[in-house]
């Protein structure tokens, strides 16, 4: 299976956005990407945006994100107070299934590389369970620098390969950290930074991901 896991150093840096951006791109360019969130927590405008971005026919929402936890909460603790738990073998299983051996696949995770999952399970096992390399996106604004280190240690304690980062800009005004995150994250953890995104943008070159 080719693709790749696009993970990110906290909630609410874009890496749903980035992912969609992705898989819309690769659409354009005439290749058949397939984009997979095996959860989401709270509501599914992210998942319906990775669905729409395949273009049509659309898939079911049930295919793109298979298991949905209505509580926004982190996933173990959202499915345990629903009344259910999760699986990385149920994950694995849901990913795997979103595409065939011809379509590279874009899977959209939630949190962080540390989410819990599971009792004793983060997010950064799928990763692991998948043998994909990631894509890692982070919020471009102070303590990026250090988040993307931190993320980029675990990948690597785990044998997981960070194939490169994404800084998104949440804000239109860039100070000082803005402008120098992306030479520090590079001489800092050797990880190239692949784009650099104005607060806003919706296009990505998937041509970086080569």
């Amino acid at each position: 299976m080719k693709g790749w896991v696009i993970a990110g150093t906290d909630s609410g840096c874009g890496k749903s956005r980035v992912c969609a951006a992705l898989v819309r791109d690769f659409r354009a360019r005439g290749i058949p990407a397939v984009g997979c969130m095996p959860v989401s927590c709270g509501d599914r405008r992210d998942a319906r945006a990775l669905r729409d971005a395949m273009g049509e026919p659309a898939p079911p929402l049930e295919a793109v994100n298979p298991v949905h936890l209505r509580t926004v909460a982190a996933p173990l603790m959202a499915a345990e107070l629903e009344g259910r738990a999760l699986s990385l073998d149920e994950l694995e299983k849901a990913c795997r299934a979103a595409t065939d051996l011809g379509s590279p696949l874009l899977v959209d995770t939630c949190g962080s590389w540390a989410t819990p999952l599971a009792p004793g399970v983060i997010m950064g096992d799928l990763a692991v369970r998948l043998q994909l390399p990631v894509i890692l996106v982070a919020a471009n604004r102070l303590g990026a620098a250090g988040q993307v280190a931190m993320a980029v240690n675990a990948m690597r304690l785990a044998g997981v390969s960070c194939r490169g980062v994404i800084l998104n800009s949440t804000t239109e005004e860039w100070d000082t950290a803005c402008v120098t995150n992306a030479g520090l994250i590079e001489r800092c953890t050797g990880i190239p930074v692949l784009a650099q995104l104005i607060a806003g943008q919706e296009d990505i070159d998937s041509r970086a991901l080569d």
